[in-house]
């Protein structure tokens, strides 16, 4: 009678141990299906969407390439463009003709400066305009390196 008490116990406990693996298991797998249908629904939802954000582009004429290397051989085709500058996130919109004329009106510029000339002039509207020297506040002097940098960006 020991033995089949034996044999019944281990059996019970194999049944229940694999009662238990095959749930965990089963629920396990199930999660890890419906886990993938859903990467493979949002996979194939942004690939449908970014597809038809291009095709849209193609069929209202807008594509646009930009090869930093035309710009650094020389193809630039009328525009003023300086690599370096671009790579080390200097790249700015060329000033207005207008603002230009402004910053050479207010440095009393009449013809096209040197850099030399520019931050001479500087110099002396800077001892000028400082905040702590005349009562008119920080105006002037922001004015005065807006218009700095404007010429100093035109005049290289």
């Amino acid at each position: 009678m020991g033995n089949i008490d034996y044999f019944f116990s281990r059996l019970i406990r194999f049944s229940i141990l694999f009662f238990i693996l095959y749930l965990i298991f089963t629920n396990f797998g199930t999660f890890l299906i419906v886990i993938s249908v859903i990467a493979v629904l949002i996979f194939f939802f942004i690939y449908t969407k970014v597809k038809k954000i291009k095709e849209q582009a193609r069929t209202q004429g807008f594509e646009f390439h930009f090869n930093g290397r035309n710009f650094k051989q020389g193809n630039n085709q009328g525009f003023k463009f300086n690599y370096e500058d671009f790579q080390n996130g200097n790249f700015k919109a060329q000033p207005s003709h207008n603002e230009v004329q402004k910053a050479k009106d207010f440095f009393g510029f009449t013809s096209e400066p040197t850099r030399e000339e520019i931050k001479k002039r500087y110099k002396e509207l800077a001892k000028k305009y400082h905040p702590d020297i005349n009562n008119h506040g920080d105006d002037l002097m922001q004015e005065l390196n807006h218009h700095k940098d404007v010429l100093l960006n035109i005049y290289k």
